[in-house]
């Protein structure tokens, strides 16, 4: 039998066996298509630097081209307003920040003080439903000299599971983001953290470009998997942290640090990601978040 009569009789036996396994409402074996990534962009509230009120704000990052726009709660917003420039733009909110956790930490030694940040927490929830949200991005704790890490785990965990109950009748998730905390400083362990609520009320906004001074974005994506509810967009340098000081990597644009967005976005890819994705990077006007937005999207499906 020559090579080619045996390549036909291979094909021909292989398509036999398709045949007749989904003839039995099975299948042996499928090319999955390519997938498309499902990524809206959104940015926050404080980045806009035109506009005098809620509306006209709204309508420059609408007319840009952005999907949605998240606020911080607690603020001095008056909601119906916010309603009423939602409506007349049609952007989202997806979210909003809890604008207390830093202030009033769930950690800390104070009862009266982490009584304060439970409520800024409570209200952040509840201004979410009201938006049309889905999540309340919160930094969990703080350790610092005065606040060891321990007790800070142990009082941050007791008093969010306080606000379990409110996040499901209101159908919203608490979203933990890894930020320069001193705190939760593993993938590992953020996902410990987040399982141990055993809630699915409680998962990950993770902030890229916050990662790469102690680690690779792409391991923590493939750590958290599934409790990756939403991402924050922006860039680090590693080259500037060394030559400048921790805090000049971040002056640099998103694309042109050490994220490495491709990694990011195959790993993304890898856990089956679709949702949204926030810039935190500084604002300005029209020309300005029209850049932001060009090089998000650059990243995002790089």
């Amino acid at each position: 039998m020559n090579t080619l009569d045996r390549r036909t009789l291979l094909v021909a036996g292989s398509t036999a066996a398709l045949a007749a396994a989904a003839s039995a409402g099975t299948s042996t074996w499928s090319i999955a298509p390519k997938r498309r990534r499902e990524i809206k962009k959104s940015l926050k509230y404080g980045m806009i630097g035109e506009g005098k009120s809620v509306l006209e704000k709204f309508q420059l990052v609408a007319d840009i081209g952005y999907d949605g726009v998240e606020l911080d709660s607690p603020s001095s917003l008056v909601r119906d307003e916010v309603l009423a420039a939602k409506e007349a733009t049609g952007l989202a909110i997806p979210g909003v920040v809890d604008s207390v956790h830093w202030n009033l930490t769930l950690g800390d030694s104070d009862p009266t003080v982490r009584a304060k940040g439970l409520e800024g927490l409570l209200t952040a929830l509840r201004d979410c439903q009201a938006y049309g949200g889905t999540t309340v991005l919160l930094v969990p704790g703080v350790v610092n000299g005065s606040l060891p890490y321990h007790l800070v785990y142990e009082r941050s965990q007791a008093e969010i599971r306080k606000a379990l109950p409110l996040a499901a009748e209101l159908g919203i998730q608490i979203a933990f983001e890894n930020v320069w905390n001193n705190f939760l400083l593993s993938p590992l362990e953020a996902a410990r953290y987040c399982d141990e609520f055993e809630s699915d009320r409680v998962g990950w906004y993770l902030d890229v470009g916050n990662l790469v001074r102690y680690g690779w974005p792409e391991q923590w994506v493939q750590v958290l998997g599934k409790r990756v509810l939403k991402l924050d967009v922006k860039e680090y340098s590693r080259k500037k942290q060394s030559d400048e000081g921790i805090w000049k990597g971040f002056q640099v644009e998103i694309g042109d640090g050490d994220c490495g967005w491709p990694r990011v976005m195959a790993a993304l890819d890898e856990i089956g990601y679709s949702g949204w994705a926030s810039a935190e990077v500084r604002g300005g006007g029209r020309e300005r978040l029209t850049e932001v937005l060009r090089r998000m999207t650059a990243v995002l499906d790089s």
